[in-house]
């Protein structure tokens, strides 16, 4: 049987385009509007990332940072994130739905009770930033057995053997970061160069997805669209601040976001 996940990618095919996934911080800008959120984008975005909180990011942003410090100053927790989860999963049973955090969290809660409660939360995937192959390949297995797919990672200066163990070990969707770099900072490089290198993985990747992210944005996004999945966080997450500055909504303003964001990729 299919995973979700797969799914989607499969139906994005046949429109001949890429999935649109899209990345937001659980609790933010509140723990309402946070569901309001993704009840709203899921009408256009393909499959949704959600972030659960940290406070020492790797990569992270200064969007992504703000977003989580914000989520944080909510006293937004682990176990609000995953009523968050089950919350939309209900209303959007169908839509895939990724947590992506940090391993702390995971190991404080034990890696067992953690899968627990991303399958009674209806979790599709899981993106832990900071757990590498092959330091991640038991905590996979046991994500494969829950029918959760765990995401892999990649980056412009993995090389390739390494490429192919990651490849051989990843599930049904693997995430290729564009460019050194943090996430929201402007392309470094040209899409032209992102896409080649990108082309150059995707061959070793055989049947299983391959995505796109940091960088991605509404002006870069239509020059990327031959990829199979692009991830947009960074300015999801600048359009809460800023709509948060000018007082208005943010579950509206995201919604207009995504919508056009959707449309650049048809």
């Amino acid at each position: 049987m299919k995973s979700k996940i797969a799914l989607a990618f499969k139906k994005c095919r046949a429109e001949n385009r890429p999935a649109l996934i899209t990345f937001t911080v659980a609790g933010d800008n509140t723990i309402e509007n946070s569901l309001k959120i993704l009840n709203s984008i899921s009408k256009h975005a393909d499959i949704l990332e959600l972030s659960f909180l940290h406070n020492c990011p790797i990569a992270d942003g200064n969007q992504i940072q703000n977003s989580t410090y914000r989520a944080l100053k909510n006293g937004t927790t682990l176990n609000d994130t995953f009523q968050i989860a089950k919350k939309f999963k209900k209303n959007c049973p169908d839509k895939p739905l990724i947590l992506m955090g940090y391993y702390n969290l995971i190991y404080q809660l034990g890696e067992n009770n953690f899968l627990k409660n991303c399958k009674v939360s209806g979790v599709d995937g899981l993106i832990v930033v900071d757990l590498p192959y092959p330091e991640n390949k038991s905590f996979s297995k046991k994500c494969k057995k829950k029918s959760i797919n765990f995401i892999q990672l990649l980056s412009p200066t993995t090389s390739r053997e390494r490429l192919k163990k990651i490849i051989k070990d990843s599930h049904d969707m693997i995430y290729y970061i564009s460019m050194l770099s943090t996430t929201g900072g402007k392309l470094k490089i040209s899409p032209r160069k992102i896409l080649t290198n990108y082309f150059k993985i995707k061959k070793l990747c055989g049947t299983k997805n391959l995505v796109i992210g940091f960088g991605i944005t509404l002006k870069t996004i239509s020059a990327l669209k031959s990829a199979d999945g692009l991830v947009v966080g960074s300015q999801l997450c600048k359009t809460i601040a800023d709509s948060i500055k000018k007082r208005q909504n943010p579950v509206t303003k995201l919604n207009k976001l995504v919508y056009k964001l959707k449309s650049k990729i048809l």
